[in-house]
């Protein structure tokens, strides 16, 4: 086989496979985000963030976890969207990019969803340019849109500046 699988094909192939993707969900500003739980290795509170000299501001700074190193993003900003009010709690969901462990700081943390592969859809035209740059797609749930945010796109350090 050439590696390459025709589209119906593929399709058929996802809903034998399963057809479901787990995210675990989060929120942000009051919007509903998700990442697929394979790439989350941890859901923490509130952690004392050490701040780094000189990094960009959607770097919070590093933390310590279990002995490693952690960079702490702030996805607030990083999206482009007001900082957290001081007096509001917020939230990490700790991600592995290529072996480097990152916290992602968010206002809430949800369950994991199971969603159907058949209700993926596309960004809309209308989805925030600053958000489709990092998210994949969205499921549109009960009166709620749920965007996926694409892990190593929000973690592209050189649109972060470019942002």
């Amino acid at each position: 086989m050439n590696g390459k699988v025709p589209a119906k094909r593929a399709k058929s192939e996802e809903s034998n496979s399963g057809g479901n993707l787990d995210f675990v969900t989060m929120t942000i500003a009051d919007q509903l985000f998700g990442i697929p739980v394979l790439q989350v290795q941890d859901v923490l509170g509130h952690q004392r963030i050490t701040r780094i000299p000189l990094a960009p501001p959607e770097v919070a700074g590093s933390l310590n976890l279990r002995g490693r190193i952690v960079t702490a993003i702030d996805v607030r900003l990083r999206m482009g969207l007001a900082a957290r009010p001081k007096n509001k709690p917020e939230m990490s969901i700790v991600v592995d990019l290529r072996g480097e462990l990152y916290s992602l700081i968010v206002d809430s943390v949800g369950e994991v969803l199971s969603l159907s592969n058949d209700d993926f859809e596309r960004n809309p035209a209308t989805l925030d340019q600053r958000w489709r740059e990092v998210s994949t797609g969205i499921y549109r749930l009960n009166n709620q849109l749920m965007v996926v945010l694409d892990v190593s796109r929000l973690l592209n350090f050189a649109n972060m500046e470019a942002a």
